[in-house]
């Protein structure tokens, strides 16, 4: 009789114990499962009882759990947010400083601040790649919408001209240290580190997911936006510094002005004879390295956003380039390319010249180039606008930091350019915009806007639709299993010497099946077709707006400066005002039709 309640006790005690192992295990997973069935006996019922107590109990531990962690992502993304505040305002007074005083704070400094920015950096992302490789639970999940390939390609196009530019700086400054400090070779030579390094992180780690030493992870990430917001605007500085014109007193011809103050390499002569042709090489490749930091800041951000992030790949489309039944669009889209190419070579060539008259005869060509690629460009975003009221697309649903960067910089980067536009908009009215060259300036400001209103719109509509799925499809469909019995019997007895047993079933059944192209009239036969009309307008259009995108990102980008040459600006608002603007808004305008091309190459693949 002893040993019957010891085991009843055993027993009740057993299933007790499973019972709370089961209830912490649904609380770690997130959820709490249903009550079981007990019998109606006291034992049972004081089961229930306590069974349920711990339900209640584990509940409350996963909401507290969440709580914890739901605090501590907060307070990470605070501490990285000061960090890259800190960072960022700090380098902006030195940079600021450096610009307008060459005595108090010079290039120097800020170089060694860079420096230090740049070596930190390094050692952090050399630490992450070293420590994730070491650790298997480091990276659980890959968001497969961050970095893609083509996005990781550009990264690496620009970070090649970087290097080329930073090998360049080296030998240019070689021929200056006998009267100037060596940190002008020292900062090339870390960057350069710095780009070999960076890339390499940010091709392998550009998508992970980390779960690991988050806090860290978070700042080190944002300790990379800011040491490459940084770099950007220390070059885009002296870009811009190097390619500001100042009207002349006499207005009979332009030339580059620095506005720092005298100082430099005036005093001091250069120990080779290539430094001219160096220097000039550079500068050349300044906008390549401005995106490089431009790319690598979205990408370190994606993954700051990234960082203990749970991702369902379900919802993920593999997405191919192929140009099939695309012609029109990359036709005409090249032919803009090269007419827009030619013109801007006679528009340097002539605007170095000095010559007044030339001056505005290509001031002329370059407006009216402009005023036909923002017409074209302008009519098919309407006619893209168009198609997709016609779209039967779903929308884009659940979180994506990849498209909600895409849309924010894309609306961000556009404001330098409305800025420009809207400054010599009022200038020019204001003036009366009397003769050709002002009207054309104002035609020029005006379809600017339009076009950047439109295709944004376009952008931002084609970044949310759900990719097309017409190429290769699979026969979903339901069959009922009897029909299909009946056809087999059939076909088997109509075979000599065959005889074969089925089985049926009382349910409708799914099948997924592909129909080969014999298959009776009637049935869904999976086939390679051609594009629909909505599909290939939608590429044609997209094609010929990357190109026009890619030209109107050369001409500024490499030396364009028609706000400058025409003195209508500088006149209306002062020199020092109006440099200010342009030098400001420029920057974000080239960065917008960069972004723009790589936006459009995804609407591209996704249409």
């Amino acid at each position: 009789m002893r040993n019957i309640i010891h085991l009843t006790f055993g027993f009740i005690s057993c299933e007790s114990s499973k019972m709370t192992a089961k209830a912490e295990m649904a609380a770690e997973e997130g959820y709490i499962s249903p009550p079981p069935t007990l019998p109606s006996t006291p034992c049972s019922i004081h089961l229930g009882v306590q069974a349920g107590s711990m339900r209640r109990g584990s509940d409350v531990l996963s909401t507290s759990r969440g709580t914890v962690r739901e605090r501590g992502r907060n307070r990470s993304w605070l501490l990285s947010s000061i960090i890259t505040v800190n960072v960022l305002i700090l380098g902006i007074a030195l940079v600021s400083g450096s610009v307008f005083n060459n005595v108090k704070i010079n290039a120097i400094n800020l170089h060694i601040f860079l420096i230090v920015l740049v070596i930190l950096t390094t050692a952090w992302m050399m630490y992450y790649t070293i420590y994730t490789s070491r650790e298997d639970h480091a990276v659980l999940y890959k968001d497969s919408h961050a970095g893609p390939v083509w996005l990781r390609g550009g990264l690496v196009l620009f970070g090649i001209c970087s290097l080329i530019m930073d090998v360049f700086k080296i030998a240019n400054y070689i021929g200056y240290l006998h009267c100037d400090s060596a940190v002008k070779i020292v900062f090339p030579v870390v960057q350069a580190l710095f780009i070999l390094v960076q890339t390499y992180f940010l091709w392998l780690h550009a998508k992970d997911c980390v779960q690991l030493q988050r806090n860290i992870t978070r700042c080190g990430l944002m300790l990379t936006l800011s040491t490459n917001l940084m770099l950007w605007m220390a070059a885009v500085t002296e870009e811009s510094l190097h390619q500001t014109v100042v009207p002349p007193e006499d207005g009979n011809s332009t030339h580059s002005y620095d506005i720092r103050a005298s100082g430099g390499y005036s005093s001091c002569n250069c120990s080779h004879s290539a430094c001219a042709v160096l220097e000039k090489a550079y500068y050349y490749l300044y906008p390549f390295n401005i995106e490089y930091s431009l790319f690598a800041s979205a990408m370190a951000y994606v993954m700051w956003k990234n960082v203990g992030r749970l991702v369902d790949e379900h919802n993920h489309h593999s997405l191919h380039f192929r140009l099939k039944d695309v012609l029109v669009g990359p036709a005409v889209g090249l032919v803009m390319l090269v007419a827009g190419l030619g013109t801007f070579v006679i528009y340097k060539v002539d605007v170095e010249k000095g010559d007044p008259g030339k001056r505005d005869t290509v001031l002329m060509i370059h407006y009216v180039m402009n005023t036909v690629a923002m017409t074209l460009m302008s009519v098919s975003t309407v006619a893209g606008c168009a198609i997709y009221r016609l779209d039967q697309r779903d929308h884009v649903s659940g979180k994506n930091p990849t498209r909600s960067l895409d849309v924010g910089l894309l609306i961000g980067a556009s404001f330098g350019q409305f800025t420009i536009c809207y400054f010599t908009i009022v200038a020019v009215v204001a003036t009366g915009a009397e003769g050709h060259l002002n009207a054309l300036n104002l035609a020029v400001s005006l379809l600017t806007v339009i076009q950047l209103c439109l295709q944004n719109i376009f952008i931002i509509e084609g970044l949310h639709r759900e990719p097309f799925h017409e190429d290769m499809h699979q026969a979903s469909v339901f069959t009922n299993p009897y029909v299909l019995q009946a056809q087999a019997h059939r076909d088997i007895h109509n075979l000599p010497g065959t005889f074969m047993e089925t089985k049926s079933s009382p349910a409708l059944t799914v099948h997924s099946m592909h129909v080969a192209p014999s298959a009776p009239s009637g049935s869904p036969l999976p086939q390679r077709h051609r594009l629909t009309w909505k599909r290939r307008a939608l590429k044609e259009i997209c094609a010929f707006l990357l190109l026009c995108n890619i030209l109107l990102w050369i001409m500024p980008a490499f030396g364009a400066r028609p706000q400058f040459d025409n003195t209508i600006g500088a006149e209306f608002y002062e020199f020092n005002m109006w440099a200010a603007v342009v030098n400001i808004g420029l920057p974000f305008g080239i960065f917008y039709r960069m972004h723009s091309v790589a936006s459009l190459f995804e609407v591209f693949l996704t249409s």
